[in-house]
């Protein structure tokens, strides 16, 4: 069955259900990596792109692996591999459950609809608020259209409008 679009699990109205002992059978994060490119040289890069969220929402897990694959290639496409680190900074810890129902003739006599409807888990989202920073990308001056671009490709995969800050080692930001 295929994924829900991202309108039905991007705004949230309560707390996090996060017990995962009283949730069997949580599918695992797709987020393969949460940190790319090259660490050591991460305190003598000059600049410090961020991915800042405009708004509360939820993220899912598949838009955050979507977002890493393209910032990941684009930047060792245009900057190099060993010229930049990337590191996702949030995680997704909050379930998402779904009450799949039944769509097709005579339906209406086997299912109860929403008569105890906790659903079963579906995956996993990040729950982010206004001027939480979702991606982050430290590399050389003289990259930041690079870094730019990347993370505005990144943010086309997620849900929530967001706003790239480019610092310069210096703390001043654009």
């Amino acid at each position: 069955m295929p994924l829900r679009p991202a309108r039905c699990y991007t705004h949230f109205s309560g707390p996090p259900y996060t017990r995962r002992e009283y949730i069997h059978g949580v599918p695992p994060p797709k987020i393969t990596r949460f940190e790319m490119g090259n660490r050591e040289m991460m305190e003598k890069w000059g600049i410090k792109g961020e991915l800042v969220m405009l708004e509360a929402g939820q993220i899912r897990h598949n838009a955050l692996e979507a977002a890493r694959i393209a910032v990941n290639k684009y930047l060792a496409t245009t900057i190099g591999d060993r010229n930049f680190y990337f590191r996702i900074r949030v995680y997704p810890h909050h379930v998402i459950r779904e009450n799949k129902m039944m769509a097709f003739a005579g339906a209406d006599r086997l299912q109860d609809g929403m008569r105890q409807a906790f659903g079963k888990p579906v995956g996993t989202a990040a729950r982010v608020y206004p001027g939480t920073v979702v991606l982050e990308v430290w590399a050389r001056e003289g990259d930041e259209d690079g870094v730019r671009e990347a993370l505005r490709r990144g943010a086309s995969k997620f849900p929530l409008p967001s706003r790239i800050v480019i610092r310069k080692r210096g703390g001043e930001g654009s």
